[in-house]
């Protein structure tokens, strides 16, 4: 008589988050984590990025003075609070979400490439190099390399979006641009610019591989240490430990971004710069900023050493919020989906449940 009672019960419809755990291999699981994450944390930082965006990208738009005697230090946008206030004023409070479309669009695959070939890399690295925390840099950097290869372009027109200055803005402090959505900067971008612009900034952009080398080893360290196990894993008879995740994320961050910083404005700069476009007189001006090297002396010679490390407090307020946000999402759930899995194998084992 228990036959029926067995039928009905393997009949009855399993829940979408079991099939979620039952149905993806480890790669997939690490990759919509990461989206996740890194959605949730473009959502929730969007306004700290405007703001870290508009500081760094300023003086590219500073007025041009000719007179040896003039004050070329002018600044439209000044502090954190000062920022937000010039943005409200001059945009509204769109403002600070301007850009949010390609961030949430960059994030997305960003930390979903990210998170699986950092998992893959680790696994292979792990085997065959010693010491650990070298194979944990070297899957970094991997990892890295192929998320800023994926998505450079989004992060450019996020980047162009997010330092364009109203309309109405001071002359002589506007942008050399005005993109009404993400779609229009991207087709300005192109017919104007050609495809190379979609690709400003990626050496900046792969020499912050270093931010990632420092970040994550350090993170899976410290994690051990706070938590008893390594990224991406859990205590099976209990959750996440968000105490130790945090704690962990906030200092790896912190220790990151101040080693790094200074590439994250070359980057800006050379992202934000508009390329091949005709003057009045109809020849092709050349991009004020060009490589690296002549960046970083450009950078030194207008606006001294200081310009390497402008916005880096509000960096700091942004980067260290979402990067607690992006490891908390990425480790809950897949803390959740692995318990899961483990809870569905137990099921199908004779003598469990």
């Amino acid at each position: 008589m228990s036959a029926p009672a067995s039928r009905s019960h393997d009949l009855t419809p399993p829940s979408t988050a079991t099939l979620l755990a039952q149905k993806l291999p480890k790669p997939y699981i690490n990759s919509f984590c990461g989206a996740a994450a890194g959605v949730a944390s473009g959502i929730v930082t969007c306004p700290l990025d405007v703001i870290k965006t508009k500081l760094q990208a300023q003086g590219s738009f500073r007025r041009q003075q000719h007179s040896q005697n003039s004050n070329s230090t002018s600044q439209v946008y000044r502090g954190l609070v000062g920022t937000a206030r010039t943005i409200v004023r001059q945009d509204g409070l769109k403002g600070m979400y301007r850009g949010l479309g390609p961030m949430v669009l960059g994030y997305l695959p960003t930390w979903a490439v990210y998170m699986s070939v950092y998992d893959i890399a680790k696994t292979n690295y792990s085997e065959r190099i010693e010491p650990q925390w070298f194979a944990h840099v070297l899957s970094s950097v991997t990892a890295g390399a192929c998320s800023t290869l994926a998505t450079n372009p989004i992060w450019v027109i996020k980047t162009r979006l997010m330092s364009q200055i109203s309309k109405e803005a001071v002359e002589g402090h506007r942008t050399p641009w005005h993109y009404n959505n993400t779609w229009d900067a991207a087709r300005q971008m192109y017919k104007g610019e050609g495809i190379k612009a979609f690709y400003s900034g990626l050496a900046p952009a792969l020499l912050g591989l270093t931010h990632v080398a420092i970040q994550f080893p350090l993170y899976e360290y410290l994690k051990l240490k706070f938590t008893g196990v390594e990224m991406g894993a859990a205590p099976p008879s209990q959750g996440t430990n968000s105490v130790g995740v945090l704690a962990a994320t906030c200092i790896s961050k912190i220790c990151a971004t101040t080693a790094t910083y200074p590439h994250e404005v070359l980057r800006t700069r050379l992202q934000t710069q508009q390329r091949g476009i005709p003057s009045s007189d109809g020849m092709i001006n050349k991009p004020r900023y060009q490589g690296v090297i002549k960046t970083c002396r450009t950078i030194l010679y207008e606006e001294g050493w200081t310009a390497f490390y402008s916005g880096m407090g509000t960096n700091l307020i942004r980067a260290v919020p979402a990067a607690m946000t992006t490891m908390l999402t990425f480790e809950t759930l897949k803390s959740v989906i692995v318990r899961m899995q483990a809870e569905d194998e137990d099921e199908h084992i004779p003598g469990t449940a």
